[in-house]
């Protein structure tokens, strides 16, 4: 199972190396340390970063007449990686601070508050848990700030200020806008300043996906606005300045017959005390006495629909970069990754997420691979 799941290309071409190659091609390489060891790139002034969220490389690839810019983009251009889980949490905290999981603690949609009994969700975040204890580390964006140059994120209004927003991407500048002409207009007034960095999120592509699929009419649709949207930022840009497009993660659609509902097979919970992540990887919570019990029952349930392993392992794997002593209790002490189109489920605890059509977090190439595209 193993040999179908794409490991994650920590400090070579992952999403956490693409603002340390934009500060080299910035000339403050000195601000973020080494480049990358397989992005370069080219030297400009002033560097807009667009993420478009749940556009995984091979989603284009696959849907290609309907993104003919990014298509265009796309051709000879080597893919990037995720990080693990390939979750949006996890990534944008990678990509604001160009940290692999392990260190940075965004380690999942949810995970365990250590010493609670408690999962965090961090898109919603939680008041009780501060955001720059549950992530210490300078951005790449107060590094690049403090330095002299322009960091600017322009987003919806309602992620400002955010918990995900204060760990992932402190430092920049924020500029709430909800329409695509107010954005451009935006971006165009941040790329004035040089040097400069533009951060750009686009989130419909994952919502739709997760509500109506990969495969589904409005999917395609929403993609082929989300191309000309980002052909429309362009053309909106001098030609100096650069863009690099980028996701976040893929994702896989699911049927009702793919997902196995924990809550009907009672021997998956005996031992587990606390279920986390999300519904392509799970982090499940344990007493160290009872991890040989539940790997076994996972493993015998699922068969090859998932890689079970103890937390020690998936470390030693590399799933999660160099990991901290901070980091490794939030970490489930078994973890469930999905192969092929499997999701793991809970009706009773996470009852939105077997609504669900489109799904991510796992380390399939759907979910894993992205485009990093230089216009």
């Amino acid at each position: 199972m193993a040999d179908l799941l794409v490991p994650p290309a920590y400090g070579a071409r992952s999403l956490g190396d693409v603002v340390p190659a934009v500060a080299h091609a910035l000339g403050r390489g000195d601000v973020v340390g080494p480049a990358p060891t397989d992005l370069v790139l080219p030297d400009a002034p002033a560097y807009v970063v667009l993420l478009i969220d749940g556009l995984g490389a091979n989603l284009l690839a696959r849907h290609a007449r309907d993104a003919p810019f990014l298509s265009a983009l796309a051709a000879g251009a080597e893919a990037a990686t995720a990080g693990v889980p390939s979750t949006t949490a996890t990534s944008l905290t990678s990509l604001g601070t160009g940290l692999a999981p392990g260190a940075h603690g965004l380690v999942g949609f949810t995970s365990r508050v250590p010493g609670t009994d408690r999962l965090l969700q961090a898109l919603a975040w939680d008041d009780r848990v501060d955001p720059l204890q549950w992530q210490p580390h300078d951005t790449l964006f107060q590094r690049l700030a403090a330095a002299g140059v322009a960091v600017t994120s322009v987003a919806k209004p309602a992620f400002e200020g955010s918990g995900l927003t204060r760990a992932a991407h402190r430092g920049a500048t924020y500029v709430g806008v909800d329409r695509v002409r107010d954005r451009v207009a935006a971006v165009q007034e941040a790329t004035r300043r040089r040097p400069s960095l533009t951060y750009v999120y686009e989130s419909e592509l994952d919502a739709t996906g997760h509500q109506h699929g990969v495969a589904s009419a409005a999917w395609l649709q929403e993609l082929a606005m989300v191309d000309a949207d980002a052909e429309r930022l362009r053309g909106a840009l001098p030609p100096e300045v650069r863009m690099v497009v980028v996701a976040d993660h893929g994702m896989v659609d699911t049927t009702p017959e793919a997902r196995v509902d924990v809550d009907a097979h009672p021997e998956l919970l005996d031992g587990v005390w606390l279920l986390g992540g999300e519904a392509r990887l799970r982090h499940l919570y344990c007493s160290t006495r009872d991890v040989p019990g539940v790997l076994a029952a996972w493993r015998e349930t699922l068969g090859d629909r998932a890689l079970v392993l103890e937390r020690e392992d998936a470390v030693e794997r590399g799933w999660f970069g160099p990991t901290t002593d901070a980091v490794r209790p939030r970490l489930g002490d078994v973890l469930v990754a999905c192969t092929g189109d499997t999701a793991i489920v809970s009706t009773r605890r996470f009852g939105y997420e077997a609504e669900l059509v489109g799904l991510h977090g796992s380390l399939t190439a759907d979910e894993m691979l992205i485009p990093v595209l230089v216009a």
